[in-house]
């Protein structure tokens, strides 16, 4: 069987949808674990690298789901679409735990010794020698995709076989996969690791691989033993959730970026709110997801490739002209808004991460030239992120009530 590619267009992403809908039920609740290898992932939706840059959005999948299935039958894919806004959630309402992460890389590299940094080095390329482990990493670098199964073996052999810092392997997935998205990454790490849910780690077995996989692959010499990684930072209490901001009047700029890909799905919003939209503009290039190394080539060009899609698509919805922008920064901002006599400038609301870090440095450029930049937020957003105050599971007892409010489903009609 082909292996799999991804192209990095709405188009594409709806036609994957389409084709994963009918196997979204039961058939992918009793299949959804299993990892067949590159060459199979008919059990899967393989949607993430869409909706990690919302060319089609988290609704919309789970509304296709819906309306072909009923919440019951569709229970375990609608959770893991709502894993991902969770994780957002969770991040967005406890952001130093990002910026503790980013800082922490660094030290994390220089701390290796000589002989960690050959492990390392091995890891990475795929040269330890450790059955299905070498596979993944070298899966990852061709591909810029892993099953989730997988994800979640290679980081706990990274941290309790091999020893090394789980800092480090999150940031050598952020910048290789194709749905790096800087919350579930992060997070999903620092829960192999022990961090996440406090002193609870999950350990990689033989047993559980040689079953998932299907036979493909028994690893030798696993870790028996995972315990959890020492943190001198208590997980901080969640903050305040963000609330939607009054969208500004009069000629505005709408400005895209790789979090949020579909802004004809705002142009209802921002035309009630007076907000006239004159002049479209994205940048060519995603942000770099790590201050240690350039983002992988593969995912500098889905990404790249994704902007320009996004681009045009608001073009088509907006009728305005459209510009490329050499970066997220206040004097390539500054000069587009002149350009085209911007009074403000709106975007999609971006999360936790590079792009939000990236568009706050702008925001305070701008407002020193008396520009505002404005974040949109969606619905789907603003409803489920106030819940991710504690674990998965409480937030996951809320999804019947948060397809109710937004009319999905057909419990919802």
């Amino acid at each position: 069987m082909a292996l799999m590619s991804f192209d990095p267009t709405r188009a594409a992403g709806l036609e994957t949808l389409a084709d994963f809908v009918p196997r979204a039920g039961r058939a992918y609740a009793a299949e959804r674990n299993t990892d067949r290898g590159p060459g199979d992932r008919a059990n899967v939706s393989t949607l993430s690298p869409w909706v990690r840059h919302r060319l089609i959005t988290e609704r919309e999948v789970v509304e296709a789901v819906l309306e072909r299935h009923s919440l019951e039958a569709a229970g375990k894919f609608v959770q893991e679409v709502y894993w991902r806004t969770y994780w957002k959630g969770w991040l967005e309402l406890r952001p130093s735990v990002w910026s503790r992460y980013r800082s922490g890389l660094a030290p994390a590299l220089d701390g290796l010794s000589p002989a960690d940094r050959a492990t390392y080095d091995a890891a990475i390329a795929g040269r330890t020698g450790i059955e299905g482990f070498d596979d993944w990493a070298r899966e990852l670098l061709e591909l810029g995709y892993l099953h989730n199964h997988a994800r979640m073996w290679f980081a706990s052999i990274w941290i309790f076989t091999l020893g090394l810092p789980w800092q480090l392997g999150a940031d050598h997935f952020l910048r290789h996969l194709l749905d790096g998205d800087p919350a579930s990454n992060t997070l999903s790490w620092r829960w192999v690791a022990g961090l996440q849910t406090v002193g609870k780690t999950y350990l990689a077995t033989t047993q559980n691989i040689e079953f998932a996989t299907e036979g493909r692959f028994r690893p030798t010499g696993l870790a028996t033993e995972a315990p959890a990684v020492s943190d001198d930072a208590p997980v901080p209490p969640p903050a305040a959730p963000p609330t939607p901001a009054p969208l500004p009047r009069g000629r505005v700029g709408l400005l895209l970026h790789e979090d949020d890909l579909h802004a004809e799905s705002l142009a209802e919003s921002l035309a009630a709110a007076g907000s006239e939209v004159v002049a479209v503009a994205a940048p060519t290039a995603g942000e770099e997801r790590s201050p240690l190394a350039p983002i992988a080539p593969l995912v500098g060009r889905f990404t790249a490739h994704a902007l320009v899609d996004g681009r045009d698509r608001a073009v088509s919805a907006f009728g305005a002209p459209a510009d490329a922008l050499d970066g997220l920064t206040a004097s390539a901002l500054i000069g587009w808004a002149r350009a085209h006599e911007l009074t403000a400038i709106v975007t999609p609301f971006a999360p936790v991460g590079p792009t939000r870090d990236r568009l706050d440095a702008a925001a305070r450029g701008l407002a020193d030239e008396g520009l505002s930049l404005t974040p949109v937020l969606r619905e789907w957003d603003a409803r489920a992120w106030p819940h991710a105050t504690r674990g998965f599971f409480p937030f996951r007892e809320r999804i019947p009530a948060l397809l109710r409010e937004q009319g999905i489903g057909r419990q919802a009609r």
